[in-house]
């Protein structure tokens, strides 16, 4: 029963990078349609991440005291509404120029608000269905999901641009985004004991292979959980690991077409290769993870993602700067497990509040990244602004030693000191 709801998590994850990549693809043609620039179709991109980044904690505390199956479902009619508004709102209910301009960062902003509810609510349910040694292979599953999203949209997309237009892109993802919310809220429970179908086996194994401390009940405040030093860190690099990932996920289709001239259809394809590595190495990376430690998947991870990029930003052949591209990703990817799974062992019961911190870092750097990106771009050109990445990387993965990721004790209460 618990990898069923795990596997309603991996198709929320697939889900919501649907709904996230897609204006990614469909920028081609809204751009020209809407007189949107490249520069604001970067501002539309940091709108969601920055929606995103700021309702990482709200929704994680709220996950933490009010169980993940309602709140999550919550979360989902946001995505249903902003989604479908996208498609028909912008050159519609509103002119085009400006006016979409500025629809489009609202909408934009919305979506990431709600879609901020998943990967915090994800954790804490993965806390309450997991053993402590399933926790980082059933969240890179999750991530791996992620990576199928990602891995479809380009193709999906691109070929729904060309036969239907861009509107249609944005309906068909609401009809996905609605399919899951249902069935989610219709079969998931906050706990695998309210669940009627789960047997007492795998309760107890359940309950067994949890550590002592992730029963506890104390409450942490975010202020508590981010003096943590161990928590601290992990977000340091999360911020650098998602400022390298986001430039990807908003921008590597443009760069194949604009920059190494692929066609509309070949660019979407194409853009498809990281994450079809990813779903091969990120699960990899969470099973390595549980039993090699998080530290080496991590670093590991890191270090073929930098190299991989340096690489890639200046080769001449383009399908070679494909294939290193598409391992820098999946690697980067990769460290997702570790990256999770740290964080849910060392918040215990704060896991929705610790991941909601952790994420909204992650999620900051992708701001940065997406709002800087086509400035980078337009003044130093593509292989600079895609290879100071793998600067980035270096200095994530040299953070690891320094977090303590196989500690037995939890942060603190409020009251408490944060260690």
């Amino acid at each position: 029963m618990r990898y069923r709801i795990a596997a309603l998590l991996a198709f929320f994850s697939l889900t919501a990078y649907v709904l996230r990549m897609n204006i990614s693809v469909a920028a081609k043609f809204m751009m020209p349609d809407l007189g949107i620039t490249e520069i604001q179709m970067g501002q539309v991109f940091s709108a969601f991440m920055l929606g995103y980044a700021i309702f990482q904690v709200p929704w994680g505390l709220l996950g933490d005291r009010s169980g993940p199956r309602r709140v999550l479902a919550t979360a989902t009619l946001l995505w249903i509404v902003t989604t479908a508004l996208t498609g028909f709102a912008p050159g519609r209910l509103v002119p085009a120029g400006i006016a979409s301009f500025v629809c489009l960062l609202i909408l934009r902003f919305l979506l990431g608000a709600g879609q901020a509810a998943l990967y915090p609510l994800a954790a804490r349910a993965i806390g309450n269905w997991m053993s402590g040694s399933e926790r980082a292979f059933s969240y890179s599953i999750i991530i791996a999901a992620a990576a199928a999203g990602s891995a479809f949209t380009g193709p999906l997309v691109a070929w729904t641009m060309v036969s239907l237009g861009w509107r249609a892109a944005f309906y068909l993802c609401t009809i996905l985004a609605a399919a899951i919310g249902a069935a989610w809220y219709t079969y998931a429970t906050d706990r695998p004991e309210n669940h009627p179908r789960i047997g007492e086996a795998e309760l107890k194994f359940i309950q067994a292979g949890k550590p002592p401390a992730a029963s506890r009940t104390d409450t942490a405040s975010w202020w508590t959980l981010l003096r943590d030093r161990n928590i601290a860190l992990i977000c340091a690099s999360y911020f650098l690991s998602s400022y390298v990932l986001f430039t990807f996920i908003f921008w590597f289709y443009l760069y194949l077409v604009d920059e190494r001239k692929f066609s509309v259809l070949s660019g979407g394809f194409f853009t498809s290769m990281p994450y079809i590595l990813a779903l091969a190495l990120v699960p990899a990376g969470g099973y390595l993870s549980d039993r090699l430690g998080r530290r080496f998947v991590a670093m590991g991870g890191f270090g073929v993602a930098a190299a991989a990029l340096f690489f890639g930003t200046r080769a001449e052949n383009p399908y070679f700067a494909i294939a290193a591209l598409s391992v820098s990703v999946a690697f980067l990817m990769s460290t997702e497990g570790p990256f999770w799974s740290s964080t849910i062992h060392i918040a215990g019961p704060h896991a929705g509040a610790a991941g909601g911190i952790m994420n909204m870092a992650g999620n900051l750097g992708g701001v940065a990244s997406t709002a800087l990106f086509p400035v980078l771009v337009k003044h130093f050109g593509w292989p600079l602004a895609l290879g100071s990445g793998s600067a980035l990387a270096i200095v994530g993965g040299l953070l690891w030693p320094m977090i303590r990721v196989d500690r037995d004790d939890v942060v603190e209460s409020s009251e408490g000191d944060a260690s």
